[in-house]
């Protein structure tokens, strides 16, 4: 077997970067001062090269007149703290089983490990991070989430200490954006009477976005975007596109509290949603600083 290094890369010419950063230029123009919520989940999270790329991007369009909210899962996280105390985690409908043992693993994950982690990496990479959960500033009103049985649909499941939305106050938010500060808030939510709640990041990012009528909302994945039934990437679909998928059953599992809070947030008046790959190095400046997308864009109209 051959050990040659492969060939590097031909190295970018100064007119390449120039017209590279020209590109922007109108996407600079037309997103100044609006607000971006970018839920950062998937393999994104746990590729240290990815990791990186992500704190930089965000922090670049801070820089340039954006202003980014960053919104996070930390599935991967919890499934490895699961494992290290002999449970295994438990997926209903896409939302996670969450008894008591399991949310405190959760707090633990979310709250302590990742926003931490997500915090410093963007304050290392230049910008001004501060975290948060639901739970502070009355972020997130929540309630026990009641989830109808697919095959009985008279009959309730209990998924344990997972939270629906009732209210988003946004005001510590935009207290935050408006100072100069990146927001980056984990999915846990407060109860009436103090209960604690594991909410699903997708859904927390919708209704953010849609609370604050966010000029994007985008999801970061582990797919290249919405795919059709032949696996092919659907690069632009209208909220009554996604509704024939859904009947169809091209979107299930996984996909369906994404797709469900991104449709919610397009037509509670949000401009743009995009799923893109997280995959993708620099996904993020892509789908929204050049002309050539990354995933799968969902129109408000």
């Amino acid at each position: 077997m051959s050990t040659a290094t492969p060939p590097a890369s031909p190295p970018i010419s100064p007119a390449q970067k120039a017209a590279t950063l020209t590109e922007a230029l109108p996407y600079i123009r037309r997103f100044h001062g609006k607000l971006i919520v970018v839920k950062y989940g998937g393999n994104a999270m746990t590729d240290e090269s990815l990791k990186h790329s992500f704190a930089r991007d965000v922090v670049l369009l801070k820089l340039v007149g954006l202003n980014p909210v960053v919104v996070h899962g930390g599935g991967p996280q919890i499934e490895q703290l699961l494992a290290r105390v002999g449970k295994k985690g438990e997926f209903i409908q896409g939302m996670r089983v969450t008894d008591a043992e399991t949310m405190d693993v959760v707090e633990m994950v979310l709250a302590g490990q990742v926003n931490k982690e997500i915090v410093e990496l963007i304050n290392h990479a230049g910008g001004r991070a501060v975290g948060l959960t639901g739970q502070d500033g009355g972020l997130i009103n929540a309630r026990k989430l009641r989830m109808t049985s697919k095959e009985k649909p008279d009959e309730q499941i209990d998924i344990g200490q997972v939270g629906e939305i009732v209210s988003i106050d946004p005001r510590i938010i935009q207290t935050l954006t408006d100072n100069g500060f990146i927001p980056v808030i984990a999915p846990i939510g407060s109860g009436g009477e103090g209960e604690t709640y594991n909410i699903n990041a997708d859904v927390v990012a919708g209704k953010i976005a849609e609370v604050l009528k966010a000029e994007k909302l985008v999801l970061m994945t582990n797919t290249p975007g919405v795919l059709d039934q032949q696996g092919k990437l659907l690069t632009g679909l209208s909220p009554r596109q996604i509704d024939e998928l859904f009947a169809d059953g091209t979107i299930s599992g996984g996909m369906l509290p994404k797709i469900s809070s991104a449709l919610d947030a397009a037509r509670g008046g949000v401009s743009a949603v995009h799923i893109i790959d997280g995959r993708v190095d620099h996904a993020l400046l892509l789908e929204i600083m050049t002309d050539h997308g990354v995933g799968t864009m969902i129109r408000s109209l």
